[in-house]
């Protein structure tokens, strides 16, 4: 809506219920302030001061004006000049009521009373104003109502195609398409079941499709040439099978093919309506496998790297262990074992256990160890000679699973009450908590000796022995043979003992020592000419074996 004072678009300017102020060139600052805007009918509306800022002074005249075109407003025509006069009554009445107070000054006052009522007011206003955005209607789609149009919507719609229906035009079968009373089969099926754990081969058939008697059939075949239990879990059967004789009639077994071990494997083949068993020898070649390499940044990492099994990793590391700190082992340094392998005919390999550990310092080994014995023990060159010694670190941390209470030295005996040397360690632990022997050795002593109660000693050799007192009960007896980590005993209080502990002491020389100043014992071990002489036989043909080309790590 435009007020009196809007242009539409002809000349001149101004806002509704704003007045123009006519600029006098000659005139000062109050004459234009004083000024007012005519349009012939007499002074109307709001005047309002302009700041006139005088112009510089310009070297070249301004360039004429354009003429304006006429305004409506200087029009003496009826309705212009009522039009006009109704707009400059709304232009008073707004003058009036609507005034504009800054509601930051005067609170409460009736001049901040009327500008917040204005406020509300027109806040009001908009928010009744306020357009809708719901969305439109649309008209609904009336189908026609003839049967081929209503046919051929239905058929072009995507609506169906939401709810996972077929759209599309549908034609009847013509004379080109045949019927069938049934879908056809494939004459033959191939397939394969895997053995799973703690299941029988019989039942594993029966869930693969086969006849029940078939299955019972196959396991008696495949029994006789192999024991149920030696099919490991994980065996892989590949099995093809026939068309069914009937509707309801399982399909036949026509051929099953199985590798029932690594040098074995049985065929089953349908021949003359019944089923025959066929065994397939294979060959196997059982050269130990030689994997050397860099140790690098990570031994584990190496190892693993050149084609070493976690299980001969674990246990290549743990006969490092026993003779080379891993922290002795430098990066430069070369890793060196041999694992039982086994290389069939048609190509499967299979990785055993580990033969032989050593790790080399520029072309010499540092350490060497040999699985040698029933047992499967390592031993080095230097212990199977008897020349050297051995040396092993014990399996535990301590003799019983406790804490140190005591310690080796002078101290006030908790019963005799004077000092005296306590010639070990002492440990709480538990009553009834086994004791362990620390390394391998003959008992030279088990009963009772005075203070220490129930007592133990025993004797590793090169002159070391070790004490266990205080014991509730003494497992083993004089000149019996113990080995490492062996229970000897149990926790008690016999003896000069004020609580359950062991006190265990450690003999060098016949002398007693500080248990904590030995992790070490090292004993000599005689062994058989023949034994050693079968030892470096063994040692030299490990040690012979050319690494192997795709497994050698770079």
């Amino acid at each position: 809506m435009h007020g009196p004072r809007d242009s539409l678009g002809f000349g001149g300017g101004g806002g509704f219920g704003r007045a123009r102020t006519l600029a006098v060139p000659d005139a000062g600052p109050d004459a234009a302030a004083n000024s007012t805007t005519t349009n012939g009918t007499g002074t109307f509306g709001t005047r309002r001061r302009a700041i006139i800022v005088p112009a510089a002074p310009v070297a070249e005249p301004p360039a004429p004006l354009a003429p304006s075109r006429p305004d409506w407003r200087q029009s003496h025509h009826p309705v212009a000049r009522r039009w006009l006069a109704t707009c400059l009554r709304i232009e008073q009445a707004a003058a009036r009521w609507l005034r504009v107070h800054d509601l930051g000054r005067d609170i409460g006052s009736r001049a901040w009373l009327h500008g917040a009522a204005t406020c509300a007011t027109l806040g009001a206003a908009a928010l009744a104003l306020w357009p809708s955005f719901a969305p439109l209607q649309a008209a609904p789609l009336s189908l026609p109502n003839e049967a081929g149009l209503a046919a051929e919507f239905a058929a072009q719609g995507i609506r169906p195609l939401r709810a996972g229906a077929g759209n599309g035009r549908h034609f009847a079968a013509t004379a080109r398409v045949t019927h069938l009373a049934a879908a056809p089969e494939r004459p033959t099926i191939t397939m394969t079941a895997t053995l799973g754990e703690a299941d029988s081969l019989a039942r594993m058939l029966q869930r693969s499709g086969l006849a029940q008697a078939d299955a019972l059939q196959v396991s008696h075949l495949v029994g006789t040439a192999l024991p149920p239990d030696k099919l490991t879990p994980g065996t892989r059967f590949q099995m093809t099978l026939g068309s069914h004789a009937g509707p309801l009639d399982p399909r036949p077994l026509e051929q099953l093919s199985v590798r029932a071990r690594f040098d074995l494997a049985l065929d089953i083949v349908r021949e003359g309506g019944a089923l025959r068993l066929h065994q397939r020898a294979i060959p196997v070649d059982t050269t130990p496998l030689r994997l050397s390499g860099a140790v690098g940044a990570s031994l584990y990492r190496a190892t693993r790297g050149a084609g070493a099994t976690p299980q001969v990793v674990q246990d290549y590391l743990r006969a490092i262990d026993s003779a080379l700190p891993f922290e002795d082992i430098a990066p430069t340094d070369r890793f060196d074992l041999v694992v039982a392998y086994k290389r069939a005919a048609d190509g499967v390999g299979e990785m055993g256990d580990l033969l032989y550990a050593a790790v080399t310092r520029d072309g010499k080994p540092r350490a060497q160890l040999l699985r040698w014995g029933s047992e499967g023990a390592f031993f080095s060159p230097a212990a199977m000679k008897g020349t050297g010694s051995e040396t092993q670190s014990s399996a535990l941390a301590a003799p019983v699973a406790g804490h140190v209470t005591s310690g080796f030295g002078w101290r006030r005996h908790p019963i005799l009450g004077y000092v005296r040397m306590h010639a070990g360690i002492d440990y709480a632990a538990a009553w009834g908590s086994p004791i362990y022997a620390v390394s391998d050795g003959t008992v030279s002593f088990a009963g009772w000796h005075g203070g220490h109660g129930e007592y133990v000693r025993l004797d590793h050799g090169g002159g070391i022995a070790t004490g266990y007192g205080h014991m509730s009960r003494i497992a083993v007896g004089p000149g019996s043979r113990v080995s490492r980590g062996q229970v000897i005993g149990y926790v008690g209080s016999t003896g000069l003992s004020t609580g359950p502990h062991l006190h265990y002491e450690l003999y060098r020389g016949g002398q007693a020592v500080d248990p904590g100043s030995l992790s070490l014992i090292a004993r000599r071990t005689a062994t058989d000419p023949a034994q050693l002489a079968a030892y470096r036989a063994r040692l030299r043909s490990m040690v012979a074996l050319p690494a192997s080309a795709h497994l050698l790590s770079r």
